[in-house]
Order: structure tokens, then C-alpha cells, then sequence
């Protein structure tokens, strides 16, 4: 349900009480403010949603890294609580920050950028975004409200159609994968199914013209599987169409190859809680909206759908890794054999109870913040079929959830995760370094503010039942977002490691990190190398690259196991050269045989035009340019090295004529290099860059094109406007890294200015 406009100075319970630092430090009180409120005014008919919010009136809490968004009704709490210069650039507002120099060299470039980007710096240290692109994660949040009977404040409801208003395609209507992506029966279904929720008319044009493209699409019963699952959920789709997700697959034993704990950690920890519902076949109580979608969402008459003829059932453009032949076999054994006559009662409730214990095993052991969005919202429907509505697991999984949400100049939608603290601290770290700015006295408040934080985010102990509930070492390690998230990920270790040791060995500089807790990161990074020698993300590789025949997640590709990433790979190498660096006697032989055997590995990822493939970010660009920088971490450049010198040719034969790179995310989905067709972009320019000078190249021409671009594309107050859409994962799906243009700019513009001190450019 939707809640009405607070009147005078009512106030939700939970919202926070400022100390008049904005993002400053805030009390808060229990429970949070969607789970329990008997002081607002609810109602169960759909109230006229507002036109829109005012923005002055949103703020960003940041509580040690946590973010989380907050409307503020109250007037006197609006004096008391100003909006920061970060709250402002997050909603598109006008910052009031002053016009620059113009930059007559690089560093002075560097310097604006800086002067701006410090601005937005949170009060624990940190830097916040936006982490959007993907629309598929909005609509398990606000299904789970709707199913969980959370009520959804009016400016919650104004601000997420706002933003979906403002996402829907602008020829057809529908909605994509991701933002810059066509439209497809999985966006499209459930954002307008959500739409509906937050209290948007059927017959109102955008829900219309949306309509019209998915019945073109082939309706709700072309869905892929997750959006069957979140339909039969709400109860819009029946049980019967949703391919099957069995619990007692957590049963088997650890040596078998498809066993669970070898898949990659967010195809598993989404099909835990995912089989547990599909278990119990639980759907919400009917309601008006549900009646309505049913008639809304599908091209035949709801009354007639063959559900369990429909199971596989998919829309071509949805269907980016068919299901293959071994697992359609294994789906029609299931449904028309294991379930109905071999699967016994003791043998399910065995299974149904083990998953329920790793579901509380991931609750606890991230304090209900969870992997992600999509996990975190069926963990927390699990929770509520199982514990009841008034349960803490359900009302802590509520307030967690707030944690990914996020409001921009669109409006209000979900993250991927629940941030990207630790990753863009680590960067902007490091671009500060690689211009040499590190030792002047005017941002040494600023990096040690940064480097505190990280301090603070360093993981400092192993999983509770690690080996029980698979989980990789962690100790001494760091997540992408927070600790509390408590995911290691081996690139986020590892440049975090960097810029805390490049900190820490410069005059003026706290030590906070002692050499126990950096030799703890360094033995958590020596587990993440793979047998190739190459290294993937948050695991080294469980399975065989044959489990892709049991992907039934249909719009994601390379999702079963953990693969080698040329982006991870390099990060790891790069932190273990410079740890050997400083503490040469520690595990001598080992990390130089891991280094050995990971450069190793990075240069048989090179591709025959001399490129990489980059699975983190867009694209071949991205991956070249850490793979460039692997090599120079050896002694390998364009001038000694055949594999530095092909990254080096691919990447000048990609320049624009106008100094930039340009590379589009259909690079990803067709592993084939692809322009961007708006053009050059600052953040592919400046990794581009990134990699020719880490390997020497030797023409200053291309690299002075480049940087001129870079340069010229800065605003006259430091910043660089947003351009396209910069993350992947899974081959198909984009992510949105805003900082990047920041980090990445700054990082090559000092870089170049390093190597080039006299050169101008301009």
C-alpha cells in the first residue's frame, strides 16, 4: 500500500535526527520507517500519486559508509539537516561551486577536477554514487514491499514512477535488461507490474503505450525465468510456470560437479531463497492490483494460460543463453517424474530446512544487507513465509533493503549493490598518487580522510560457519561496497591493499594499518589464484564451464561458475609486486611464483587483434588496459614485449579522429569491439590512455590527442558531464560507475602529466 503525505510535522518512525553536519553523523530510531508506523495515515485504495517530489527536501544519511535516502517533511528538521554539496550533485542541483582557471597544463586539469570531485566527498571519507543500469532489480524490492505489506511512503511511489517514467523507451515504451538496453518481456512486465503497485492507472499513456509493446512481445508468458518467479510471487502467474528450482540440489554431496557450492556466488545465493519459495509455491493474498495485472500482463485470457505448457516459453529477445538440451531433459524429469513420484516428504523437508539455515547463515553473516538486491529482497519473502510479519528478520531485512536504493534528477530506483565505497576510494587514491599530488599539503586532509576509511573497511575476521556455508577466507580483506556487505572481491582487495600501502609510505601519513593486518590481506589474496594462474572475482573457480548447460537464468551469459578475468588477474599482480616492494622476505617464493603464473595466464587471454576482452567494464578498452599494466608490472612494454606491443597497436587503432576511444556496450554482448554511436567518451579515452603509458608507448602525438580531449571535455567548475553507461557483468547487462569520469580522467591526465612535465597540450 501507498501511504499518504504526512501532515504538519509528522514525521515516519526511523527517520533520523541530524547533528547538523550534513551527512553527518545521525541517531536512529527503531524500527525502521516502512515496518512499522502507526502514526501515518494508510489506505488500501491507491491514492493519485504526486507529479513529483521537491528535491531540496532529499538527503543521503551516510552512517560509516552505509547510504541510505530520506525525505524530510518536517520544516524544522530541514533547517537543522542542510543538503550537501553531494546530496545536490546526486540530484542534479545546482552545486554553487565556482567557476576555475582554465587549465594551461594537465595537472592543472587534474587540480579542478580534484577541487570539485573533494566536494563530494561523504564525512566518513568515502565517495557515494549511483550503481543503476540493470531494471531488473528495482522490481524485487517493491514486490517484496507489496508482498511483506510494507507500506511505501507517497514520495517513495512519486519517485520511482518518476524514474520509470523516465527509463521507458522512448520509441516503444517498454523497458530493457538495462537503460541503454531494447525493450524486453523481463523489464518491461515487471516494471509496469511495479508501476501499477506504486498506484500508476492502467489507462494512463506511458502504462498504454508499455502495454501495447509487451503484448507485442509476446506478453508475461514470454517472461524468463526470475520474472515468472516474481510474477508467481505476487500471484499474477501460477506456480506451474516457473521452471523448476529444487532445494534438495543443496543436498548433495560436495564432490559432485553440479553441486551448489561450485556455482559463481550470485547465481547461487539468488536460487537458495529462490528454491525455498518455489518449495512452498507461496503467493501474496489477491488484491485488486493482482486482479488487474492478470488481465493487464498477458495476450490470452488469463482464465485459458496453459501455465506449465508455457515453462519454457521465451521471448527471442530475452533469451540471450538458451537453455540447452541437458537442461530442458532435466526440467521434464523433474516436473513429470522426480517431483510427482520419486520425491519423498521426509527428503523435501530435509532439503527445505538446510536451505532455510543458509538463508540465516547470509543474513547473519551480512547483518541482512545481503550479496545483493535480488538475493536480499527473496531472502527477505522467505523470511516473511516462514518467520511471520512481525519477525526481526523481516523487519531488518525491510530496513536493510533501503541500503541499494537511490534518488537521482530521474527519480528513485535500486543499485546493484548496496554501493561502490570502497572500489571508487581506492581508485581516487591512486589518481591522486599518479599525479604526484600525494605529498602537497592541500589534499593531504582529504586522502587520509580516505584513507581511514578504508582503514575502518578492512574485514577483519573470517566468516561465522565459513566452510559450512562455502564462503572464501576474507580476513584482512575488502568488499566492492562495505563491510557490512562483507563480500571480498580479489580486485577490491587488492587496489584497496595499494592505495592503504602507497598511503602509509608516504611522508605524513598515519600509519593505521599495522604489518599484521596488511600481511592478513596479502594471505587472503595468495587463496584467488585459479589453476589457469589467472584470478576471478569473489572465488577461485568451483566448476567446470560446463554447468553453463544448466543456466536457466536465460538474459545472462558466463553466470554458473567463476571464469579468469584479465581485470582481477591484474589487480592482484600489481598489489603483490608492490607489497614485495616493501616487506621483500614474506612469503618470498610464493608470490613471486603466483605473479609468475598469473602474467603468465593474462597474456594467453590476449586475443589474435592483440586486445583483451573485459568482463567489469566496457570493454576490450577496459581489460587492455589492465592487462598493459600487468606487464609493465614485470618489466614488459611496447619496446621489449610482442604482447604489450599488439595491446598497444589494438589500441591506437581504435582512435578517433578527434583524440578519444569510443566503445559501445554491444562490445560486451557480441565480444566483438564496438563504437559507442555518440561518439568519443572520456572515461574509454582515459583508459585507453591508462594502458599506452603504462607501456611506454612511445609516439606522444596519440597520447597529446587524448589528453586534449579529456581536458577540453571538463567543466568550467572541474567536473566531467555524465556520458554513456560504463559497467558490465555477465556479458549482457550494463552498470552505471559515474565516478569513473572523475577517477579514471584524473588518473590519466597525472599520469601523463608525470611522464610529460612540460608538455601543455593545449
Amino acid at each position: 500500500m501507498v501511504t499518504t503525505r504526512s501532515s504538519g510535522s509528522a514525521m515516519a518512525n526511523g527517520m533520523p535526527q541530524p547533528n547538523g553536519k550534513a551527512n553527518g553523523t545521525i541517531s536512529r530510531k527503531q524500527p525502521n520507517k516502512r515496518t512499522s508506523d502507526d502514526n501515518l495515515e494508510t489506505i488500501t485504495k491507491r491514492p493519485r500519486l504526486a507529479e513529483k517530489t521537491d528535491p531540496t527536501r532529499w538527503r543521503m544519511l551516510d552512517e560509516k559508509g552505509r547510504h541510505t535516502w530520506h525525505y524530510v517533511e518536517d520544516d524544522e528538521l530541514l533547517q537543522r539537516w542542510p543538503q550537501s554539496c553531494a546530496d545536490k550533485w546526486y540530484l542534479g542541483l545546482d552545486t554553487g561551486l565556482p567557476n576555475l582557471p582554465k587549465p594551461q597544463k594537465p595537472i592543472d586539469t587534474v587540480v579542478n577536477g580534484l577541487t570539485f570531485f573533494e566536494k563530494l566527498q561523504l564525512p566518513s571519507g568515502q565517495w557515494g554514487c549511483e550503481y543503476g543500469g540493470p531494471m531488473f532489480l528495482l522490481p524485487g524490492v517493491v514486490i517484496t514491499w507489496y508482498v511483506t505489506k510494507t507500506p511505501i511512503p507517497w514520495y517513495v511511489a512519486t519517485e520511482i514512477k518518476n524514474y520509470l517514467f523516465a527509463r521507458a523507451h522512448p520509441e516503444d515504451g517498454g523497458w530493457g535488461l538495462h537503460i541503454e538496453g531494447e525493450s524486453t518481456v523481463f523489464g518491461t512486465s515487471l516494471n509496469y507490474t511495479i508501476l501499477r503497485i506504486v498506484g500508476v492507472d492502467p489507462e494512463h499513456p506511458v502504462m498504454v503505450k508499455a502495454r501495447a509493446t509487451l503484448h507485442k512481445l509476446g506478453g508475461a508468458t514470454f517472461a524468463p525465468h526470475w520474472a515468472k518467479a516474481w510474477l508467481s510471487i505476487l500471484g499474477v502467474c501460477k506456480w506451474d510456470i516457473v521452471n523448476p528450482v529444487p532445494p534438495e540440489l543443496w543436498l548433495l554431496p560436495d564432490w559432485v560437479p553440479i553441486a551448489p557450492w561450485r556455482w559463481w556466488i550470485h547465481m547461487r545465493q539468488v536460487f537458495l531463497p529462490m528454491s525455498y519459495i518455489y518449495e512452498k509455491k507461496w503467493s501474496c493474498e489477491e488484491t485488486d492490483v493482482i486482479r488487474g495485472l492478470r488481465q493487464e500482463l498477458f495476450v490470452e485470457q488469463w482464465e485459458k494460460i496453459d501455465w506449465l505448457g508455457n515453462r519454457n516459453s521465451i521471448c527471442p529477445v530475452d533469451n540471450y543463453h538458451p537453455k540447452s538440451w541437458l537442461l530442458n531433459t532435466v526440467n521434464w524429469a523433474l516436473v513429470n517424474i522426480w517431483n510427482p513420484y520419486l520425491r519423498t516428504k521426509g527428503l523435501a523437508q530435509k532439503a527445505e530446512d538446510w536451505v532455510s539455515k543458509l538463508v540465516d547463515m547470509e543474513d547473519e553473516n551480512t547483518d541482512y544487507a545481503d550479496l545483493a538486491p535480488v538475493n536480499a529482497a527473496l531472502n527477505t519473502v522467505v523470511c516473511y513465509i516462514r518467520d511471520g510479519p512481525g519477525a526481526y528478520s523481516v523487519r531488518r531485512h525491510i530496513e536493510r533493503l533501503d541500503d541499494a536504493m537511490w534518488v537521482n534528477h530521474e527519480g528513485m530506483f535500486c543499485n546493484g549493490t548496496n554501493g561502490v565505497q570502497c572500489w571508487d576510494t581506492s581508485i581516487l587514491i591512486q589518481a591522486v598518487i599518479d599525479a604526484g599530488l600525494e605529498q602537497d599539503p592541500r589534499w593531504r586532509p582529504m586522502l587520509t580522510k580516505a584513507l581511514k576509511f578504508l582503514d575502518d573497511q578492512q574485514i577483519r575476521e573470517n566468516c561465522k560457519d565459513q566452510q559450512m556455508c562455502y564462503r572464501q577466507q576474507r580476513k584482512g580483506a575488502w568488499a566492492f561496497s562495505t563491510k557490512d556487505q562483507g563480500y571480498a572481491v580479489c580486485d577490491c582487495v587488492s587496489e584497496a591493499l595499494k592505495s592503504v600501502i602507497l598511503l602509509q609510505k608516504t611522508p605524513g601519513f598515519p600509519r593505521l594499518l599495522d604489518d599484521q593486518r596488511i600481511f592478513d590481506a596479502i594471505d587472503t589474496l595468495l587463496t584467488y589464484q585459479n589453476k589457469s594462474g589467472a584470478c576471478s572475482s569473489y572465488e577461485p573457480t568451483r566448476g567446470s564451464e560446463l554447468l553453463e548447460m544448466l543456466n536457466a537464468a536465460e538474459v545472462f551469459g558466463n553466470i554458473m561458475v567463476e571464469y579468469d578475468y584479465v581485470e582481477c588477474t591484474t589487480a592482484v599482480v600489481t598489489a603483490l609486486t608492490l607489497f614485495q616492494r616493501h616487506w621483500p622476505n614474506y612469503r618470498t617464493q610464493e608470490i613471486k611464483d603466483f605473479i609468475g603464473r598469473s602474467v603468465k595466464a593474462v597474456k594467453k587471454l590476449q586475443r589474435p587483434d592483440g586486445s583483451w576482452y573485459g568482463n567489469w567494464a566496457i570493454c576490450f578498452t577496459y581489460a587492455t588496459m589492465f592487462a598493459l599494466e600487468s606487464l609493465k608490472s614485470i618489466g614488459e612494454t611496447y619496446g621489449n614485449s610482442p604482447y604489450a606491443k599488439r595491446g598497444c597497436d589494438f589500441l591506437i587503432s581504435k582512435q578517433r579522429e578527434d583524440g578519444g576511444w569510443s566503445e559501445s556496450y554491444h562490445a560486451c554482448e557480441k565480444m566483438v569491439y564496438t563504437e559507442h554511436h555518440t561518439g568519443s567518451q572520456v572515461v574509454m579515452t582515459a583508459w585507453a590512455l591508462i594502458g599506452l603509458m603504462k607501456a611506454d608507448y612511445p609516439d606522444i602525438e596519440p597520447l597529446k590527442k587524448g589528453i586534449k580531449l579529456i581536458m577540453d571535455r571538463q567543466q568550467p567548475n572541474g567536473e566531467w558531464k555524465q556520458e554513456a553507461i560504463e559497467g558490465v557483468f555477465n556479458k549482457s547487462c550494463m552498470i552505471s560507475y559515474p565516478n569513473y569520469k572523475f577517477t579514471f580522467t584524473m588518473k590519466a591526465l597525472g599520469m601523463f602529466s608525470q611522464k610529460y612535465p612540460n608538455e601543455t597540450v593545449i
